[in-house]
């Protein structure tokens, strides 16, 4: 299969959400976010889990194991993909609301898709979550981004 569009990629990326979170959870797992990146070579599909304490390489293994077996069953259309299962990292992707609230006066960075006041790139401390989106300050002026125009948002570690 050739390279997808955005849309069909996000569309994607929450279905396999949907699809691998009740095992995480089984696990005692969180599923932080999936990432699904076309290319030339086939699709890259990245998970990013956690769990109190600290999530390890065993646990990344067998969660693994258990996602491949889960993308076969459900998702065979997708034609060849490499699988990668990692911990979030300092600059951990946000996705949900909850992860936006767990993160409140953080340092974050926002990509939208469309421009909001002629910038796509919002770096700056997370101020409030709202129903609809994000307040954010940037450099002492505040920006409010709706869930539904952000491409990317993850912590800022700088």
């Amino acid at each position: 299969m050739g390279k997808r569009d955005k849309n069909s990629l996000k569309k994607l990326e929450l279905n396999i959400g949907e699809v691998v979170k009740p095992v995480c959870t089984a696990e005692g797992i969180e599923f932080v976010h999936a990432e699904c990146l076309s290319g030339e070579n086939g699709m890259l599909i990245r998970f990013y889990l956690d769990k109190p304490g600290g999530i390890n390489i065993d646990d990344l293994t067998g969660m693994s194991r258990q996602f491949e077996d889960l993308l076969d069953v459900h998702f065979n259309s997708l034609g060849s993909y490499r699988l990668e299962v990692s911990s979030p990292g300092l600059d951990r992707p946000l996705g949900k609301r909850e992860d936006f609230e767990k993160f409140i006066e953080n340092r974050v960075q926002i990509k939208t898709d469309e421009f909001i006041e002629k910038r796509k790139k919002f770096t700056g401390i997370l101020k409030s979550v709202s129903k609809s989106g994000v307040t954010i300050d940037v450099d002492n002026k505040e920006f409010f981004i709706e869930f539904e125009q952000m491409d990317k948002a993850r912590l800022a570690n700088h």
